[in-house]
């Protein structure tokens, strides 16, 4: 790989981790929205122990490499020490919902597009526009002077990391609280994971969890380690899909005056794989919508994804899987207002009416 240039180099194997992404998802069924519909409409918890597997791999991998200096995690976006509190709560809520609406998040909608899933193709242009204009554009200015107006600033810890924040409080050295909490966090997980008999006999859940964690892992070292150039240098990142699809359409659209990232070339990874294991399983056909209702939810669902996505600062495997990994506090909370504008999201698609999500309250279905 000598005189190859390290943004080339990193977007090459940005591009390859998304071909498996794309695969894994595609042939193992991981979707965080239909984890989370099996867990409140069934009694089968089978994809969300996968998806906590994921976080739980992900984590325990992304801190061994921080603890034994491979990466330098503080270097990621996750944690800076400006805590965008509201951002992760408004953000996650409205990315929750959307979800919901379109039946899948920007993971899923990839995935879909790859199995030729046209309302998919719609709902990655509308989620990559509203994504970038939310970043650059007219409504980026709400975002700077409402939301990010209420960031909190941790000068006095340094970071939002919570192994940082608990040091500081507690007045202990940070390395141990980290391993404790890395400790105490994948041995919770792991045991919700494989307490379940059915989850331990589901190969294909445990394998798309376990796979899927140590994609996170792949992609910290993607940036950290091979695009440590001193000359061309590469921001630490592992995989989200909101920004970068966003991103994306900018960069397929301007070529010779943009240059491509890890970001930018793990989307197109994520369909290419997709459509590799469409075709490999033989269930790739073209699909269109219904009628204009369905139409009409899948616009205003991908719209409340990409502008909340960037507010949340990441998806479900954005923060959910990769913020989560970094320790950082505004991924549970992120993750947290996901999962409940998510649930109300699902409760709107049943009740027909906000006037009927609001009269059901917090009932279960």
């Amino acid at each position: 790989m000598d005189g190859l240039p390290v943004t080339t180099l990193v977007a090459l194997l940005g591009f390859a981790g998304g071909i498996v992404l794309g695969a894994v998802a595609r042939a193992m069924q991981f979707c965080t929205l239909g984890a989370i519909a099996d867990a409140f409409l069934t009694t089968d918890h089978r994809r969300l122990r996968a998806w906590a597997l994921a976080i739980a791999t992900a984590t325990l991998t992304t801190q061994t490499l921080h603890m034994t200096g491979v990466v330098d995690i503080y270097q990621s976006i996750y944690l800076v020490p400006d805590f965008g509190w509201l951002g992760a709560i408004i953000g996650g809520l409205c990315f929750g919902f959307g979800m919901a609406l379109v039946g899948t998040c920007a993971y899923g909608s990839m995935v879909r597009l790859g199995g030729g899933d046209l309302k998919a193709l719609v709902d990655f242009l509308v989620l990559g526009i509203v994504a970038y204009a939310t970043l650059r554009g007219l409504s980026g200015m709400g975002r700077v002077y409402v939301i990010e107006a209420a960031n909190a600033a941790l000068s006095g810890i340094g970071n939002q990391g919570i192994p940082d924040a608990l040091a500081w409080l507690l007045a202990v050295d940070v390395t141990l609280v980290r391993a404790l909490l890395v400790t105490a966090m994948v041995a919770a997980l792991a045991l919700y994971c494989f307490k379940d008999p059915a989850f331990r006999r589901s190969r294909r859940d445990v394998a798309g969890g376990a796979i899927i964690g140590l994609l996170i892992a792949f992609g910290w070292i993607a940036t950290g380690v091979a695009g440590a150039d001193p000359f061309e240098p590469t921001a630490l990142a592992s995989f989200t899909f909101v920004a970068p699809v966003g991103r994306a359409l900018v960069y397929v659209m301007t070529f010779s005056g943009a240059t491509i990232n890890f970001g930018i070339a793990s989307v197109g990874g994520v369909i290419v794989g997709a459509f590799l294991a469409s075709r490999g399983r033989r269930d790739f056909r073209l699909e269109a919508f219904d009628d204009e209702k369905e139409m009409l939810r899948h616009l205003a669902g991908a719209a409340m994804m990409g502008f909340g996505g960037v507010l949340a600062m990441g998806c479900t495997i954005g923060q959910g899987i990769t913020g989560l990994s970094t320790l950082s506090l505004s991924a549970p909370l992120a993750l947290g207002s996901i999962f409940i504008g998510a649930y109300f999201g699902l409760k709107y698609l049943i009740e027909g009416s906000l006037r009927g999500v609001l009269r059901s309250g917090f009932a279960r279905y």
